[in-house]
């Protein structure tokens, strides 16, 4: 118990921004909801969505079965619960990020080199690492979820794509590449980046490679529009 409470501690920098900015206080009811939430979330990233059982979360949050299943209907319902909560807090958190970098340097391509020097910072400050990324988990896992869940999972994919194309394409009207660059494949490079970061990070135990890939995406957006 105390090994799981303390990964789920560590994912408190992470989502401090999150929670910061939606300050509301949660009634008894939804305090259960997010307990719930948080334990199967770390035991998904942990170990796969097939070997998270609900007893055991009942359990780890110390409430009734009947007290589970006030809160979701089986446990398909707790796995779009979980993905859902997951993409609002990643665009909670994006688009806070994005305003104050741009706050920073209305330049396109700087605000957006701000912004990933605070991404980097913000990986660098979780100590133990970043605990996963849910939508690769269920990507991962895909067949143990319903059409509507897998559809979730990709649209969460797309999300980043877009958010991120956006971003390149003003870029790329002030500073047109100095290299022949497909920037769909370069906004979804940044995905590629941030989940191979934390994979390359979990194998070597050693949660300084993930900002360092962030950093090495960021050297490559300098050199793609700016060349040096």
């Amino acid at each position: 118990m105390a090994g799981r409470d303390k990964a789920i501690a560590a994912k408190t920098a992470l989502e401090v921004q999150f929670f910061a900015m939606n300050v509301r206080t949660l009634t008894k009811g939804e305090q259960t909801r997010e307990r719930i939430l948080d334990l199967a979330e770390d035991a998904v990233l942990h170990k796969g969505f097939a070997s998270t059982s609900i007893d055991e979360l009942i359990a780890a949050a110390n409430i009734t079965k009947s007290g589970f299943f006030y809160h979701f209907r089986d446990k398909n319902d707790l796995a779009k619960a979980l993905l859902i909560r997951y993409l609002e807090r990643d665009e909670v958190i994006f688009d806070d990020m994005f305003a104050r970098a741009d706050a920073l340097n209305e330049d396109p391509l700087h605000g957006f080199l701000v912004f990933l020097k605070m991404l980097a910072d913000l990986m660098a400050d979780l100590a133990t690492g970043h605990p996963g990324c849910l939508v690769a988990s269920y990507c991962y896992q895909d067949r143990l979820f319903s059409s509507e869940i897998r559809a979730l999972a990709a649209a969460g994919v797309s999300i980043w794509r877009a958010r991120f194309r956006r971003r390149l394409d003003l870029i790329a009207e002030r500073y047109p590449p100095k290299v022949e660059v497909n920037l769909d494949a370069m906004s979804d490079m940044l995905a590629a980046v941030v989940d191979g970061g934390i994979i390359l990070s979990k194998s070597l135990g050693q949660p300084r490679h993930l900002p360092e890939q962030i950093m090495l995406y960021r050297a490559f957006v300098r050199l793609v529009f700016l060349g040096s």
